[in-house]
């Protein structure tokens, strides 16, 4: 069974997949600062298991900006592009969702949802550190519950491919659902 996955990047055509502009392109120079980011140790793909999860994780910090406009839906002179990605059946997972899970690793919700990122960063750290075997984990959007985020650690990008790329437009049904969740319509 093959997993899917989606992300949200500034894609370069030209660029290979796991170069700088690529669809499976991970920036640990550039992070620090996300949820689970320790790029002493690792690096980071965010992804998630609904494409306007992708989506409104991107067009998030444009909250009670006013209506949807295309320069949101740029980055770094580059349209966005929505990838869909697959992941072989070995991939392995770390189900924060899974109240088991959250049980065996001592573990609380509000622990894993937090948006205090010194928190969730240590969580990762300890995780990735515990389980060598583990590609990445699986928790919820603190967007909205029902989406499901994965954070695939850069041990994962082998078992990754990236199936199709669709450029971002306003009419999209992803864009269109993160639109209406974030307020942007």
């Amino acid at each position: 069974m093959t997993l899917a996955l989606w992300r949200v990047v500034p894609l370069d055509p030209r660029a290979p997949q796991t170069a700088p502009g690529g669809a499976l392109y991970c920036p640990r120079d550039l992070q620090g600062s996300g949820r689970h980011d320790d790029p002493e140790r690792y690096g980071c793909l965010y992804v998630a298991q609904d494409p306007a999860a992708a989506v409104a994780e991107v067009l998030a910090p444009f909250r009670g900006s006013g209506p949807l406009r295309e320069p949101m839906l740029q980055r770094a002179g580059r349209p966005l592009v929505l990838a869909a990605l697959g992941g072989d059946d070995q991939l392995d997972l770390l189900d924060l969702d899974d109240p088991a899970v959250l049980q065996a690793e001592s573990l609380r919700p509000s622990q894993v949802a937090t948006r205090h990122r010194p928190a969730t960063q240590k969580l990762a750290r300890d995780l990735f550190a515990a389980h060598p075997g583990v590609h990445g984990l699986r928790w919820w959007s603190t967007l909205e519950a029902s989406w499901i985020n994965v954070t695939l650690f850069d041990r994962a990008i082998p078992r990754v491919f990236v199936d199709s790329t669709t450029p971002l437009t306003p009419d999209l049904p992803a864009v269109m659902d993160a639109a209406e969740l974030l307020g942007l319509t």
